[in-house]
């Protein structure tokens, strides 16, 4: 079942990481191939130099970044709106608990 979630990932899907260093940060998807993303977050991650990241070790989220002409900055902020709105279903939004 998880596969099929996972799946359905596309470029500009909001996700959030579940495992390594950035385990509960919020990143857009900048590119996808094969079982791996592409995770860029305009701080760390620029959008020229995504992080590769396994589906298995990331969620999606119920958001949606079109990412053609979007800067970092725009990105950065784009992503903190989400952190602080959140949606009241844990698995859904991009803040850490």
């Amino acid at each position: 079942m998880r596969e099929g979630v996972v799946e359905s990932i596309r470029v500009g899907s909001v996700v959030r990481a579940l495992a390594g260093r950035e385990k509960g940060r919020c990143f857009v998807a900048a590119a996808a191939d094969g079982g791996f993303v592409y995770l860029a977050d305009g701080r760390e991650r620029k959008l020229s130099k995504p992080k590769k990241k396994s589906t298995k070790h990331i969620s999606p989220a119920i958001a949606f970044i079109s990412t053609e002409g979007l800067t970092n900055k725009e990105l950065r902020r784009l992503l903190r709106e989400l952190e602080t709105q959140g949606s009241g279903e844990a698995d859904h939004r991009c803040k850490d608990e």
